[in-house]
């Protein structure tokens, strides 16, 4: 018996990474699962992979900056499955990256539409499916950046401090209605955001990372994916307004490198774009 069996979930930017794991666990502990992406070549392979396992899923293209998109996310769910009771927005991007006094505000702006009114987008939509359905479970991808600023990251930090916000803010609002909302601030985790255009690869990525924090490894997409789960079922059924850290004790202090890695300036975008 799965953690997830008869419930229904949405995941956004899960054609790769924190997304591509969560949606294949989702998809293992028995939910019905709607893959969505901007990256559709990625999205249906995850689709795929999760059909050959004996899973359900489909995939719906989806540009989370797009409120009308993320709404089809949701009407997609419950028209295939007839319900929604777990919404998980996760799609990101590094954003406007660089010294302050360079930062473009088209950058700043785009930075936020996907990480900060995406989720509002998927949290609004959520409600009125989850409230038929008698509760349900609301996550969102937030980062120990929103904790503790980052140098050359600050259009993120800010972002996704407001994600942490929002998440407490709307689990008050929709508790009386058993809809629990989350987020996971996740640490250094070797994702293709992370390790696209480092010298090096995934290899040099993967050894920065490892000496970024107490637990000498990197972070891997499973474990943000089992922190998911874990607010997805019914085990997190009294944990709302949280802001679940998973980041191998980097939030203890102990950084000992920059984030280089992320260039000098201008916008990083989706992991499946060069």
């Amino acid at each position: 018996m799965g953690k997830l069996d008869g419930k229904v979930a949405v995941i956004t930017g899960a054609a790769s990474g924190m997304g591509r794991a969560s949606a294949i666990l989702f998809a293992k502990e028995g939910a019905s699962v709607v893959v969505t992406d901007l990256n559709s070549q990625g999205g249906e392979m995850v689709v795929s992979e999760i059909a050959a396992a004996g899973g359900r899923a489909v995939f719906q293209r989806t540009d989370v900056t797009s409120e009308v998109d993320i709404k089809a996310a949701i009407d997609r769910a419950v028209k295939e499955y007839g319900r929604l009771d777990i919404t998980f927005n996760n799609a990101g991007v590094a954003g406007a990256v660089g010294e302050l006094e360079n930062i473009e505000a088209r950058d700043w702006d785009r930075t936020f539409a996907v990480l900060t009114r995406a989720p509002f987008f998927g949290i609004k939509h959520s409600i009125a499916p989850m409230r038929k359905s008698g509760g349900g479970s609301i996550i969102s991808t937030a980062s120990t950046a929103g904790i503790r600023g980052v140098a050359g990251l600050h259009a993120y930090s800010a972002a996704k401090a407001a994600v942490v916000n929002l998440t407490q803010s709307a689990a008050i609002a929709l508790g009386h209605d058993r809809i629990r909302v989350n987020c996971i601030c996740p640490g250094g985790v070797l994702t293709p955001l992370i390790y696209r255009g480092v010298p090096g690869g995934e290899e040099a990525a993967e050894r920065n990372l490892a000496r970024m924090q107490p637990i000498p490894r990197a972070g891997r997409p499973e474990d943000i994916a089992a922190m998911a789960l874990f607010l997805a079922s019914d085990d997190a059924q009294w944990i709302t307004g949280a802001a679940m850290i998973v980041d191998g004790g980097v939030t203890t202090g102990n950084v000992r490198i920059r984030m280089e890695q992320l260039g000098t300036g201008g916008f990083s975008g989706p992991s499946f774009e060069r």
